[in-house]
This record gives C-alpha cells, structure tokens and sequence, in this order.
C-alpha cells in the first residue's frame, strides 16, 4: 500500500495546526488533548472531564477533516481487500492498549512530551520500538513491500 506523495508544507501545517489545538486546548481549558481520554469521556466511561466539550473537541476532528478532504481531496487506497475481522480485531488491541497505558500517541507523543512527562516519553518510546518491531515481524511473515 502506497499514499499518495504529499508536497512538504501539508505535513508541517498539520503538526503546526495540531500543536495550536493542543496547546489551546490545554490554555483554555487545563485539560490535555489525548483523544483517548477525550472519547472515553464522551462515552462515559469516565468520570473525570467534561462530557459535551470532549464531544465538541471530537466532533470539531471530524468537521475538520471533511473540511480538508473537500479542499484537497486525496484518494486513498481500497481496503476492499483487507480483512475485516482482523482489523476489527486490531482496533480492539488497540482501544485496550489505550486504556492499560493510560494514554495514547496524541496524549503521551503529543501533550506529554511537550510537558517533559517522564511517563510520557516512556510510553512514546514504546509505542515507537513496538511499532517497529511489529513492522519488522510483519515483514518477515508475508515477505518484503508490507
């Protein structure tokens, strides 16, 4: 699976417009911008947090990327062809992973690291070797271009 090549302004504008949405989330309103945490609140499976501006905060993330698709659409590979209980599968490890960390890359990698979070860099440094390694196994099953 191959993305399409993107010039290199589009990312540095995302990580400059994802940095201000943090950094003003935490100003305004104290809290950090995990999207974890933020959509366990919104399901209630928190009890800390406030549930309708974790709902805006997620809603304004989907609002916000209709928004950019509509200015540059970029097509996306099928995934037609993928399996479907193994990624449903992958996303429950994943939603578990989250919780039993605490965090995830958005809270740790993200708001943690810019506060100098020693839990934080441990988590982000894990989250970086496993992802590699998963990588690198992967590879090794199915052969070379995974």
């Amino acid at each position: 699976m191959t993305l399409p090549f993107l010039a290199w302004y589009w990312p540095l504008l995302g990580g400059l417009m994802i940095g201000t949405a943090a950094g003003g989330f935490l100003v305004l309103t104290g809290r950090i911008a995990g999207i974890s945490g933020l959509l366990a609140n919104t399901l209630g499976l928190s009890r800390s947090g406030d549930r309708a501006l974790s709902s805006l905060f997620l809603a304004g993330l989907l609002v916000t990327s209709g928004v950019a698709l509509a200015i540059r659409p970029v097509p996306l590979p099928s995934l037609a062809s993928s399996n479907t209980p193994l990624l449903i599968l992958a996303g429950l490890l994943v939603g578990f992973g989250t919780r039993l960390g605490s965090g995830c890359t958005s809270g740790h990698g993200v708001c943690g690291l810019a506060r100098l979070s020693p839990r934080s860099m441990v988590a982000t440094g894990v989250f970086m070797f496993m992802g590699m390694a998963t990588v690198a196994v992967v590879r090794m099953i199915i052969g070379g271009g995974a």
